[in-house]
């Protein structure tokens, strides 16, 4: 499996050329309404072109659920979208001509395809729908936190033995900070990987302490 940090939530999963896309958001969009959260890195456009066959949307925030970037991949049609509630109802209203396949994926659902198992479980965040999604493949669990803070509640839902964690750690908007992340990963006995971070900030995360973890740089690539 391959796995390409697309910056902030974002990230690409290259399972043998099937392509699942978790929360990309490759434009400037949050700029417009929020001016001091603009883009440090610059969109690689090559991640534009990209056909996907799922697309995962952890919850209805801009730097998630982003209608301009989704405005490159939905329009092909055939896509299976994986969103929580709120972020389903937004995909819908902007794309309702599209043969696509929208699935309202909130905690607890669970969805198979073309073998690769994703179970949506809970997430402690400002979208009351907001979810993390944990990718079953070939043995192993990877569990994408999208955003959330650390909660008994997060834990309880997660019945799986998680192999690697990607956690957000930025410490706002409500997500945890490196404390909180570095909690939250020894509590999962996983591998961490560190994200959100760096696009609309300066935090460095090759400064976040954990003992068992993988810093990615923006649109870097690494095989699991």
């Amino acid at each position: 499996m391959k796995i390409t940090w697309l910056g902030q939530g974002g990230f690409l999963f290259d399972i043998n050329g099937f392509k699942i896309i978790i929360d990309p958001y490759l434009s400037d969009s949050v700029k417009k309404i929020e001016p001091q959260n603009y883009r440090r890195v610059p969109v690689k456009e090559d991640f534009l072109t990209i056909k996907p066959s799922v697309i995962v949307l952890t919850h209805n925030h801009l730097d998630h659920t982003d209608p301009e970037t989704l405005e490159n991949y939905l329009p092909q049609g055939d896509i299976t979208v994986l969103a929580s509630f709120n972020a389903w109802k937004t995909v819908r209203e902007k794309f309702p001509n599209v043969k696509n396949n929208y699935v309202s994926f909130n905690a607890g659902s669970e969805w198979t395809e073309n073998g690769v198992l994703f179970k949506a479980v809970y997430a402690e965040h400002s979208d009351n729908y907001a979810i993390g999604v944990i990718i079953s493949y070939a043995g192993k669990n990877y569990y994408v936190a999208g955003d959330t803070l650390y909660n008994e509640k997060v834990f309880a839902s997660i019945t799986d033995k998680i192999d690697y964690c990607f956690i957000p750690v930025n410490g706002k908007g409500n997500n945890m900070n490196f404390t909180e992340g570095k909690r939250f990963a020894k509590r999962l006995n996983a591998v961490v990987i560190p994200m959100h971070c760096g696009l609309f900030d300066n935090i460095d995360l090759k400064s976040f302490e954990s003992d068992n973890k993988i810093v990615f740089d923006f649109y870097e690539e690494k095989e699991f």
